[in-house]
């Protein structure tokens, strides 16, 4: 999905923050850090190791907290990226959070028209190599069943372990870069939940948000996050035990906290669509029943924000 690039420019409080990463074939990082400061960045955070396996934690933590009108800068763009994919997908990202992405030594700036446009040409251009890459994948199967040969690695064929260690080493790294990615768009929601709340219960809110999460899935993804150092390990710690009638609590709370600007009736609303049924029986809620159900979480100690009235 490209960019929506609908972020207004920075003003001249924008706070210019910059990332800096070794790479295998560089001694040190120092040309970067100068390069970043000359261009008016007050903090810079660097990835001193080269990030050979895909896992760059400090680059992770920056982009979790970085807030609407900050400035991301890198010296260019392969600091940042490993793929013209990964790179869209950051900026795409950044944009939805009213960040801006800047790399000096390339024609990007999305706080500029220029800028915009350069990124719609890496979309353009994404698009293309996709394409392509179909085109000779599909091309060299039919030539391979000319000639007799069966498509595919050689090496999984023969069960070499040293193929099959490659492939499955080349899987986890686009696994833990997909998670990195993606973090920003989920993580946010287990952080404010876990582990207070069951998975089932941190699912059910994710996916009501157009996610498409299970259970499994999502306990994985987390775990992997926390053997990364990507994450808190208390996010996987075993949620308290609480009886059965605290679900709907539970349930309340949990769209509390992760969106905590809803009404009363914006909460009841949500758990219609989510197809939970009223404590009193029927399938509409009213805003009374959710501010009973936020009390007895309130009391708990689940919620400590008040909600905006009915």
């Amino acid at each position: 999905m490209p960019p929506t690039m609908n972020t207004p420019p920075p003003s001249l409080h924008s706070r210019l923050i910059g990332y800096a990463r070794l790479s295998t074939e560089e001694q040190s990082i120092d040309t970067q850090i100068d390069e970043l400061r000359a261009a008016g960045c007050h903090r810079i955070h660097q990835e001193q190791e080269p990030g050979s396996t895909g896992s760059r934690p400090v680059l992770a933590r920056l982009l979790r907290d970085l807030d609407p009108g900050d400035v991301l800068v890198v010296v260019r763009l392969d600091r940042l990226a490993q793929s013209v994919r990964h790179l869209l997908e950051v900026i795409e990202d950044l944009d939805k959070r009213s960040v801006h992405f800047r790399s000096l030594h390339d024609p990007i700036d999305t706080s500029t028209p220029h800028g915009k446009l350069s990124v719609q040409v890496l979309e353009a251009v994404a698009r293309l190599e996709r394409s392509l890459l179909a085109e000779r994948t599909k091309a060299g199967m039919k030539a391979a069943k000319a000639r007799g040969r069966l498509a595919g690695n050689p090496g999984l064929r023969q069960h070499r372990p040293d193929a099959i260690r490659a492939v499955s080493d080349a899987r986890d790294r686009a696994y833990l870069n997909e998670l990195t990615s993606s973090a920003q768009a989920w993580l946010p929601t287990v952080r404010h939940l876990r582990p207070q709340h069951s998975w089932e219960d941190v699912v059910r809110i994710l996916n009501r948000k157009g996610l498409d999460w299970t259970v499994e899935r999502l306990r994985r993804a987390v775990h992997r996050m926390v053997r990364e150092r990507l994450a808190e390990p208390e996010l996987i710690q075993r949620s308290p035990r609480r009886p059965p009638e605290d679900r709907l609590m539970k349930v309340v709370a949990g769209i509390a906290i992760s969106e905590p600007h809803l009404s009363l009736r914006g909460i009841a609303a949500q758990l219609e669509q989510m197809q939970e049924r009223p404590p009193r029986g029927g399938r509409k809620w009213q805003p009374s029943s959710v501010r009973a159900l936020l009390d007895d979480a309130r009391r708990l100690g689940l919620v400590r924000s008040r909600v905006a009235g009915s």
